[in-house]
């Protein structure tokens, strides 16, 4: 499928996502006030090896060490075909029909690798002001977050927001600290652009495709017009105390990037943009504002559309 035919499918879906809303989806009122437009997508670490099928496609072992979230098959030779090939609900993320490859450069303690313990939280978030014009990814969009050849001054005034390395009450560093409270944890929140060309799938550069809002009038520009999910990854790992040792597989920590392709069952994901971030709510995993019930859910309890069993 070309990648306009991808965008057209794309929005069809989100015109039919209404319809598999759970509970009153609503229309927020003059006293609801929008505070956030987003959900979040709960995903574990399935692996980590040498691989990075976006900048080094079928080359195995030629990147530095990633780890992986979401989809369980992703290696150096994964393509669109092979992430949806893998079947719905192979995959670490709690929606079933995210068959999408997240990944990060491994974090190392000397030369122990140190994996998040828990279930990350990615973020899809409005990156525009105006939310409601937010479409879902095409499927087959893959792109790169940040530089692992970034400078700290680079890294520290990336152009999406950045709240650098934090760990205890130690908070925005722009290398990973030298220590932290005993018993704490070393967090990074990182985001990513969110304006596509609405072309290209990728690029050479595997970001020129992308570009981030203007930061004044939070518009897309003129050569990206189409306002996508903006992904925040959220990672937490179980290190602390001395963390002299602490580096990426990358090399510092401002060398912090990461890898996004997208994978989703096109009807899942316009539902969960159209009701959460066009919506303007706080949604869970499963597209719910607890904060407004009334305005309903997405996925019912098996993380899945109303339907699919």
């Amino acid at each position: 499928m070309s990648s306009k035919l991808a965008l057209l499918a794309c929005a069809a879906a989100a015109a039919l996502a209404a319809a598999f809303l759970t509970g009153t989806a609503g229309t927020a009122g003059a006293d609801d006030v929008v505070t956030h437009h987003e959900f979040q997508v709960n995903c574990s670490p399935s692996h980590h090896q040498p691989d990075d099928p976006i900048v080094y496609p079928g080359l195995p072992g030629a990147s530095h060490d990633h780890t992986f979230l979401g989809n369980n098959t992703t290696n150096a030779n994964t393509t669109t075909e092979s992430l949806l090939a893998a079947g719905t609900g192979n995959t670490t993320c709690l929606a079933p029909d995210d068959l999408s490859a997240y990944w990060f450069p491994t974090v190392l303690n000397g030369d122990q690798v140190v994996l998040p313990n828990f279930a990350q939280v990615v973020y899809y978030k409005s990156g525009v002001l105006d939310y409601k014009s937010v479409k879902p990814f095409p499927q087959g969009l893959r792109y790169l977050a940040g530089s692992m050849n970034a400078t700290q001054d680079e890294f520290q005034h990336a152009p999406g927001a950045i709240e650098g390395w934090e760990c205890g009450e130690s908070f925005h560093n722009w290398d990973i600290p030298v220590t932290c409270t005993p018993g704490s944890q070393l967090n990074i929140r990182y985001q990513a652009p969110s304006c596509w060309d609405g072309v290209h799938l990728d690029s050479a550069d595997h970001r020129s495709h992308m570009a981030y809002p203007d930061p004044v009038s939070l518009t897309c520009p003129a050569d990206h017009p189409v306002p996508v999910p903006m992904l925040e990854f959220k990672m937490a790992f179980p290190v602390s105390g001395d963390m002299s040792g602490v580096h990426l597989a990358s090399g510092r920590g401002y060398s912090w990037h990461y890898d996004f392709f997208n994978a989703w069952d096109p009807e899942t994901l316009a539902a969960m943009v159209t009701h959460c971030i066009n919506g303007g709510l706080q949604c869970d995993p499963r597209g719910f504002d607890v904060y407004k019930p009334d305005r309903g859910g997405v996925l019912g309890p098996n993380y899945r559309l109303p339907g699919r069993p």
